[in-house]
């Protein structure tokens, strides 16, 4: 069996994944890798750590055809990541870029090699699902908000802070309000705590909302919307309690970074 191993590090999560070499990276069936699995990104900075990492997968599974992988943790994780299986050697590191050319599809980011590699990966991944006029959220550490055509241009988009951080913003530069805890308030908030975090929630589906409208002003009227990120299902709970019509055309998905690292990789094998 030939796989395919691929990393997406990000600030808070360092994903990888495995897919057999003979599947496609525009498969939809709920079980998509082969393996798969999730720790922090901090891991990458203890030695103890990486060892365990890499022991782990290496067990796991047979020695992969290629590794793709994609990063935002900076060039010590980098480092860090090409450090695990010295058994492997031989095999080359394959690193998506925000700047990395993929058929089809282009940006029209003033420099793209400052466009962030997730995001970037994330567009690609989203292209493999659908030639649609799409909105790409990454709900995590950042909420990342992209409009791709169905023409394959990346148009631009948006970086907020991520719901913890807007959260946590709050608790720290003010005197008199906590950290607050999600429960499960919706709407508006009739305390402190609940109106942080509807007011936080309210933001972010506000972007996104405005992300359409804005869309729809540019002549390219929403077709679909990919969620993704630690904080997607909140999200898009959020977004189908509204009357609006996103929620039509809004999914749920889970490793867009790692579908589109798998798509890049193959046209660069």
């Amino acid at each position: 069996m030939s796989l395919y191993l691929f990393f997406d590090v990000g600030n808070t999560r360092l994903k990888w994944a495995a897919v057999e070499s003979t599947q496609n990276p525009s498969d939809q069936q709920k079980k998509l890798w082969a393996y798969s699995g999730s720790i922090s990104s901090k891991s990458l900075q203890s030695p103890e750590h990486r060892t365990e990492l890499a022991d782990y997968i290496a067990k796991t599974l047979p020695k992969p055809a290629a590794i793709g992988f994609c990063c935002v943790a900076g060039k010590e994780a980098i480092t860090n990541l090409k450090s695990l299986f010295p058994q492997w050697s031989d095999l080359e590191w394959r690193e998506l870029k925000g700047d990395s050319p993929y058929t089809g599809m282009r940006s029209l980011y003033q420099d793209t090699s400052k466009l962030g590699a997730d995001r970037w990966a994330a567009l690609i991944g989203a292209r493999a699902l659908s030639n649609k006029n799409t909105l790409i959220v990454n709900a995590g550490t950042a909420t990342t908000i992209d409009l791709l055509g169905a023409n394959g241009v990346h148009y631009g988009g948006w970086i907020l802070p991520g719901l913890a951080l807007m959260q946590a913003s709050l608790a720290n530069n003010t005197a008199q309000l906590d950290l607050a805890t999600r429960s499960d308030q919706h709407g508006l908030g009739t305390c402190t705590n609940d109106a942080i975090i509807s007011g936080c929630d309210a933001a972010q589906v506000g972007a996104i909302l405005y992300g359409i409208h804005h869309a729809k002003e540019l002549n390219i009227p929403i077709e679909k919307i990919w969620l993704d990120g630690g904080n997607a299902k909140i999200l898009a709970k959020e977004i189908t309690q509204t009357t609006l019509p996103a929620k039509q055309v809004l999914e749920v998905t889970d490793g867009l970074v790692l579908r589109g690292t798998w798509a890049w990789l193959l046209q660069n094998l």
